[in-house]
């Protein structure tokens, strides 16, 4: 048997925060595998280190796709604390947590006659938009007909997720000087005048139920200005808008475009939503399997607000979905994950794929 949670607290160890560490990290993953007789693809993509193992056979292929990068942490964080039936440290519930589980059960699954392909993708750039691992992966043909990311989502299934628009928004004004502003006109207030003026627009108001209500728009970042005693003539705004799986994002742009007058607006990043059906039949497995092995009595279906590696699935035909085992304060402090979900949900894992390879789906 697997230890999995020693191999837990050996991926914490790794400060993945960085290029280097989250490489150092896919690295000890292909080892770790290779060590129990799995195939490992060790893939390089512009210095960004990728692991791929598959194991099964046959027509359909389900992914299990995780990433070990983390956001920057104290010191401490990285070294792992076990306490009251948690454990403690940066990653251990975003995501190592669930990339452990999901390497423990490929040891299990792969001596099982599968009727399938099962493909774990381990991935190091997640947290920093995703294009170098498992962007690079889907463009490269390595797709699935189902995909769990394992982010944490206490055994929840999120069959959804918002699309991303990220853009600058400049603003223009008349420089003069700080002790006569009046004989200016200062492009930070412009900023924000024009930044109320978005949270009006049209697609602010649509709704998406069951899952959803509006869109989102974050003011992130705000540039301006180079000394006290001037009035700015140029203002960049960072805004980060969430947007619903029915909305069109080149809509959205538009409406943007459209109430900047005096003033320029620049396309960071689009990413999809995602849309997998609530009745798709990979996503009624799970739940089943969910059900038997936890308390629920019905499976928890619902959207993220948040993005995901699954969003690259999309375009390719792909069913992605989040699920995930059971932690809080990812990103945090305190961040941890209950050591008895690790288990549970490596289980569900194995039971799922073997459920679907004997059913065909």
């Amino acid at each position: 048997m697997v230890d999995t949670i020693s191999l837990l607290e050996e991926m914490i160890k790794i400060d993945s925060s960085t290029k280097e560490g989250a490489n150092e990290a896919v690295e000890f993953c292909g080892n770790w595998l290779k060590q129990y007789g799995l195939p490992v693809e060790m893939l390089d993509n512009e210095g960004y280190k990728i692991a791929v193992c598959e194991i099964g056979e046959g027509d359909n292929t389900i992914v299990f796709n995780g990433h070990v990068d983390v956001v920057d942490a104290h010191p401490q964080q990285f070294d792992p604390k076990m306490e009251n039936g948690k454990l403690y440290g940066r990653g251990s519930i975003d995501m190592k947590g669930g990339v452990a589980s999901m390497m423990a059960a490929m040891v299990h699954l792969k001596d099982k006659d599968l009727n399938c392909k099962v493909q774990l993708q381990i991935v190091p750039d997640e947290e920093t938009g995703g294009n170098y691992g498992t962007g690079y992966l889907t463009e490269q043909g390595y797709l699935g007909d189902f995909i769990i990311c394992g982010e944490p989502t206490d055994y929840g299934i999120a069959v959804q997720s918002l699309g991303v628009i990220h853009l600058d928004v400049v603003t223009l004004g008349i420089a003069a000087h700080g002790s006569r502003p009046f004989l200016g006109e200062n492009a930070i207030e412009n900023a924000y005048k024009l930044y109320e003026n978005i949270l009006k627009l049209p697609f602010t108001e649509e709704e998406a139920p069951p899952f959803y209500g509006s869109a989102s728009v974050n003011l992130a970042k705000i540039s301006a200005g180079t000394a006290r005693n001037m009035v700015p003539d140029r203002c960049t705004m960072a805004l980060d808008i969430r947007y619903l799986p029915t909305q069109s994002p080149d809509d959205i742009i538009r409406q943007i475009e459209e109430v900047v007058v005096d003033g320029e607006v620049h396309i960071v990043q689009v990413a999809d939503p995602i849309t997998t059906k609530e009745d798709n039949p990979y996503v009624k497995a799970l739940g089943k399997c969910v059900t038997a092995h936890t308390d629920q009595k019905e499976p928890r279906i619902y959207g993220q607000r948040g993005s995901s590696d699954g969003k690259f699935f999309t375009k390719h035909g792909g069913a992605p979905v989040e699920f995930g085992p059971v932690g809080k304060d990812w990103h945090g402090e305190q961040e941890m994950i209950d050591l008895s979900s690790v288990e549970v949900y490596q289980k569900i894992l194995e039971d799922f794929v073997q459920s679907c390879s004997s059913s065909g789906d």
